[in-house]
């Protein structure tokens, strides 16, 4: 018996649906044409989305799961990361500097030592770098080699370091100073008398023994130097090492012509016979004149005597000099520490 249909397509009473709606030939049903919410359209998204979710290609066949969708990152495929590499970011650095060639074959070098540039600095010479920059140029000397190897070691209890054939004072202990004497006051460090004296002037806190290189005489004023380097003390007191003294001497004028040429020839005293290295006018006002006299003796009152010779008593006489160190503008009576290129420099004057 053949079951009858609607215009509708719906089965009718007491049938089922038609061959076409069974095997979906028939109207597509308002589910199929993708009514969803009541809002048109959404069924062809549906259907898409569908089809790919079930792996059905254009071709009807079963393929993979499909990449997830969006953007893809720039250069995320296997052919342009072969073509564009990472690289990492390396920060500038200093240009190195070539390896040391070893130092064990040079005489000065000691393994258990420091440093030779970090000792230069230590003294004060430079900052470390520029003593590196110092050895490399072959201005150093050890124990009298040049050094020019940035890893030699030395013993600072017995290394001799010069740069520029100034010495350079390693041993911390040693204290240099110079003393701006006013006059009046004694070139000793105590007096019985209780006169006024060196020790006077020096502060005592700091626990220092320091003695006075040379004497002054009371009446004369000038650098007078203190340390407790004695054999520094040797060298600029003893005749064989020469070190000039320069001073200014006032006395009364005018002065004949010939004086000046007179001292640098020699004069006899009663001691011998003495002479100054150099004899210069630096000034005049009436009645007086100032002069500069350079000498190397250190004879007792020499100066005074070499005037007194030539009949032009001294009246003021003050030292400015001794060897490489100058009295400058130092305030009389005031005690001031020698830097360390004038220690080098003093040191060198005696051949130290």
């Amino acid at each position: 018996m053949a079951t009858s249909r609607s215009s509708s397509g719906r089965p009718g009473p007491g049938g089922r649906r038609g061959a076409g709606a069974q095997s979906g030939r028939g109207a597509p049903s308002r589910t199929a044409k993708g009514f969803q919410g009541g809002k048109p359209g959404a069924g062809k998204t549906t259907g898409k989305a569908t089809g790919r979710s079930t792996g059905q290609g254009a071709s009807g066949k079963t393929q993979g799961s499909a990449p997830e969708r969006g953007p893809r990152p720039f250069a995320s495929s296997e052919k342009s990361a072969r073509r564009m590499p990472a690289t990492p970011y390396r920060p500038p650095h200093r240009k190195r500097r070539p390896k040391n060639p070893p130092v064990d074959r040079l005489d000065q070098h000691d393994p258990d030592g420091v440093r030779l540039q970090k000792l230069m600095a230590q003294a004060g010479v430079a900052s470390r770098r520029v003593c590196e920059e110092m050895i490399e140029a072959g201005r150093v000397q050890v124990n009298g080699e040049t050094v020019t190897e940035l890893g030699v070691r030395v013993d600072p209890a017995t290394a001799e370091i010069h740069v520029d054939g100034i010495r350079v004072q390693l041993d911390e202990n040693l204290v240099y100073y110079a003393f701006n004497k006013p006059e009046g006051v004694l070139s000793t460090m105590e007096d019985p008398e209780g006169r006024p004296c060196v020790s006077d002037y020096l502060d005592h806190r700091k626990n220092e023994r320091v003695f006075h290189v040379g004497r002054l005489d009371v009446e004369t004023e000038g650098l007078l130097l203190l340390t407790n380097d004695g054999e520094l003390t040797n060298r600029l007191t003893h005749p064989s090492y020469e070190v000039p003294k320069t001073y200014l001497v006032q006395v009364r004028g005018p002065m004949e012509k010939g004086v000046g040429t007179a001292m640098k020839a020699g004069i006899q005293l009663e001691d011998g016979m003495a002479s100054v290295d150099s004899f210069r006018l630096v000034d005049s006002t009436p009645g007086h004149i100032l002069v500069e006299v350079v000498l190397h003796s250190g004879r007792n009152r020499i100066v005074r005597r070499l005037f007194d010779a030539v009949g032009h008593p001294v009246e003021k006489l003050v030292r400015t000099q001794v060897g490489p160190i100058r009295i400058g503008d130092q305030r009389q009576g005031t005690i001031r520490k020698l830097s360390k290129t004038e220690v080098g420099h003093l040191l060198a004057s005696v051949g130290m």
